[in-house]
């Protein structure tokens, strides 16, 4: 009986690991696969490595530059993908792992993934903080829109603008608002609107489309680019229930192309209408108030002490007791007349000639008495009304200038000055005197 052995292959590392790497290769063309990231990786390289699991396994995973900057988002650990690759095998260290060229979450969109990444980062950034954004002007009058210059976005916002304002200059910076390029276009029509025209506001705007449609109006450049302007923007993107990153970067936000025009441009007819109404109101409340400074002027003026009037006053009181004491003699005369007349009809009537005589006597030295009286009377009063003018006379200040005085005042105060240790040598001085002032200087003192 003959027996052979045939002595087993032996694989060299090397070899063995080619033919496994043959295997598999050739035996998985591109496939796709679903799993959860983990053990995320973005080196300086720009490559993506990371791990793809579900509760029983996981398999290593790369995404080269070249195909990466072709994701709209960040991959991030825990997020559930579908990915699209090929199986490799990389040989030194013995590993396979699926060399991706595609990613996207599972359960939303890749567009809509970033969204949320970009607006999660931007928030954290202040990008959107309310305290950061810019008033708009309440009559902006040179406006720059940055939208397409044949969109139906630019015709709502012309059409809207000049019936309610005509008088606007009225700025169109023209980009393409969709695609890949329109975000660079964008950013440069920001910083052009910025650096070489003289404006008051910025519309940045475009008519309504699809999620995609919208996307260049999500980038972060397109944020930043916003926030950099020193003029206020007003974003106007899609529709009223579309929301783009450039809405909350901005300091405005418009529902619509036609609704920014209606935000930021006044209705002349209204302006005009609210400007006749406060122009009659404040008409109306200075009338008033000119009616109420003439009764306070009148009021005041009521409550002015004036000498002149005090000695007019004391005149008239003068006059009335000088009318009241001629109409009393008068009527002592008279009714003295009545008397004598009466007397002498007595005594014609009797003819008793020594009574008349001393009747007539007695009537002189009533009659004497009397204008002695009134001549007394008359002497008080005059020395009453004398003494009450010379005593306006010494009350009045400015008389006693007159007589040499003067009042000597500190400059600039006006403070009056009584002593000489009250000034010093250099001070200035003003001297009042009865007719005009002199502005002096003190050159020496004598305090005693």
């Amino acid at each position: 009986m003959n027996l052979s052995f045939n002595p087993p292959h032996i694989y060299t590392v090397s070899s063995l690991t080619s033919e496994i790497k043959s295997l598999i290769e050739n035996g998985f063309d591109f496939i796709w696969v679903e799993g959860e990231i983990s053990n995320f990786a973005s080196p300086v390289s720009g490559h993506y490595y990371m791990s793809l699991k579900d509760k029983n396994a996981q398999i290593k995973a790369v995404m080269f530059r070249m195909q990466a900057n072709y994701l709209k988002f960040i991959p991030e650990d825990g997020m559930r993908v579908i990915a699209r690759g090929r199986i490799g095998v990389y040989e030194p260290r013995g590993e396979y792992q699926i060399i991706l060229d595609y990613v996207e979450p599972l359960g939303v969109g890749e567009l809509a993934a970033a969204y949320e990444q970009t607006k999660k980062k931007l928030a954290l950034e202040g990008v959107f903080d309310e305290k950061k954004k810019r008033p708009i002007p309440f009559m902006p009058k040179k406006i720059a829109v940055i939208t397409s210059p044949t969109g139906a976005a630019i015709r709502d916002f012309l059409r809207i603008s000049l019936r309610r304002m005509p008088n606007l200059h009225i700025f169109i910076v023209p980009v393409r608002v969709q695609g890949d390029e329109a975000v660079g276009d964008i950013v440069e029509a920001l910083e052009i609107a910025n650096r070489e025209l003289d404006l008051d506001v910025i519309v940045l705007t475009r008519g309504g489309g699809s999620f995609e449609d919208l996307w260049p109006f999500n980038r972060e450049e397109v944020a930043y680019a916003i926030r950099r302007s020193i003029f206020p923007v007003v974003s106007a993107v899609g529709h009223e229930i579309d929301m783009t990153i450039s809405d909350m970067a901005s300091d405005l936000r418009a529902p619509t192309p036609s609704g920014a025009a209606e935000l930021i441009i006044p209705q002349k007819d209204s302006i005009e209408r609210e400007l006749s109404i406060l122009s009659s109101r404040l008409q109306t409340s200075f009338n008033h108030q000119v009616r109420l400074m003439k009764d306070r002027i009148k009021d005041l003026s009521s409550r002015i002490k004036d000498p002149r009037r005090h000695l007019a006053d004391t005149w008239l009181m003068f006059d009335d007791v000088y009318s009241r004491l001629y109409k009393l003699g008068q009527a002592c005369i008279h009714k003295n007349r009545v008397d004598l007349k009466s007397s002498m009809d007595m005594l014609i009537s009797n003819s008793p000639m020594h009574s008349v005589k001393l009747e007539r006597q007695e009537l002189d030295s009533f009659n004497h008495s009397l204008a002695q009286a009134i001549k007394n009377n008359l002497y008080k009063m005059n020395s009453k009304l004398g003494a009450i003018g010379n005593n306006l006379d010494s009350l009045n200040p400015l008389s006693i200038l007159d007589r040499g005085y003067s009042i000597t005042r500190r400059l600039p105060e006006m403070n009056i000055i009584k002593n000489a240790e009250e000034v010093k040598i250099g001070d200035s001085i003003n001297v009042l005197l009865a007719k005009g002032t002199i502005e002096c200087t003190v050159k020496n003192t004598i305090k005693n």
